[in-house]
């Protein structure tokens, strides 16, 4: 039986976007197969009528649904779709003990809870479902298109594989035997640690104040989740950040090990100046069939994607999920 933990949700508009006056918007809440409840905004098109294609969306990987994916679902539903943006379990106001803990199998569990919610929602079209996942969530969005056949078509935008990040360092730095085991040494003291003391340390979120000294994709990471561009009380980026032992699964697990098997349809999107980029081209590698795109955004930086709508390439993820969503 599946039973709904009851979530204390804000009613007020707190998003780091405007509200659009082009939709309505609601909290919801569903259950994941982990028992864990989730929180999510939904956005409607005013005056909608008939079951409508429906997306979901999540990301980046340590923010909440008040800041990128919430713009993104709203401007989907300017846009005629019904979107909902959610919090992954542990985090913002999604459900799940203890706090700041993540999992990719419990990852691509809420995306796919999403999809259970919208294959049931009154307002959706069960037949024409995507996902959207940003940064870390673009990774947890391609798994999830790798098990979930009801998901028709899948964006991801300056994804990140968290996996291959968390084993083999940025850049593939730290892609060795030793840098590995001194990584497991590390995390593992410290779940010794968190079991000593009975709490669990944080990771610490984007570094503040920022180093003069910083490369320049901090430097990005702090424009964005540290000013008021973008910062909110809820994420975990803006703030404490992660747990340190949540690193303990990524460390041993890959993603995408059966990516070429996705039979659906996959718009990969990526700025070309972003640090990231290279994570998106070799993901994209990886697929298989005249429905996958790899869309390089000349100039973009990282961020760019998260909240730069005269960079997001909105037009083309609306004609995407058109074409697929039918």
């Amino acid at each position: 039986m599946m039973k709904p933990e009851d979530l204390k949700l804000t009613q007020e508009w707190d998003k780091v976007f405007p509200k659009s006056e082009k939709v309505d918007h609601c909290k919801v809440t569903f259950p994941n197969h982990f028992g864990i409840t989730l929180a999510a905004d939904m956005y409607a098109p005013k005056g909608a009528e008939g079951k409508l294609p429906a997306v979901a969306v999540c990301g980046p990987f340590g923010a909440c649904k008040e800041q990128s994916s919430g713009l993104y679902a709203q401007e989907m539903a300017e846009r005629g779709f019904l979107a909902i943006a959610f919090d992954p379990s542990f985090t913002g106001e999604s459900g799940g003990f203890p706090r700041a803990m993540h999992s990719p199998d419990i990852d691509v569990e809420d995306f796919q809870a999403a999809v259970d919610f919208l294959s049931c929602c009154e307002l959706a079209d069960p037949e024409r479902i995507g996902i959207i996942g940003i940064c870390g969530w673009g990774g947890m969005a391609l798994q999830t298109a790798c098990i979930d056949t009801r998901v028709k078509a899948t964006v991801t935008s300056t994804m990140y594989d968290m996996s291959r990040v968390a084993g083999n360092g940025y850049f593939d730095s730290a892609d060795s035997k030793e840098a590995r085991k001194a990584a497991r040494e590390a995390v593992n003291k410290q779940r010794t640690e968190d079991f000593r003391s009975g709490t669990y340390a944080l990771a610490g979120g984007v570094v503040d104040p920022l180093p003069e000294d910083a490369p320049f994709f901090v430097k990005d990471y702090y424009d964005y989740y540290k000013t008021p561009r973008g910062y909110h009380p809820r994420s975990l980026n803006s703030n404490s950040g992660w747990t340190v032992s949540t690193q303990t699964s990524l460390i041993n697990t890959r993603l995408f090990t059966y990516a070429g098997e996705i039979d659906s349809a996959v718009l990969v999107i990526h700025g070309e100046k972003a640090h990231s980029c290279y994570l998106s081209r070799d993901a994209f590698k990886l697929l298989q069939g005249d429905n996958k795109e790899l869309l390089i955004i000349p100039g973009a930086v990282h961020t760019d994607l998260y909240d730069r709508k005269d960079i997001i390439p909105f037009d083309k993820i609306q004609n995407f999920f058109e074409t697929y969503l039918k």
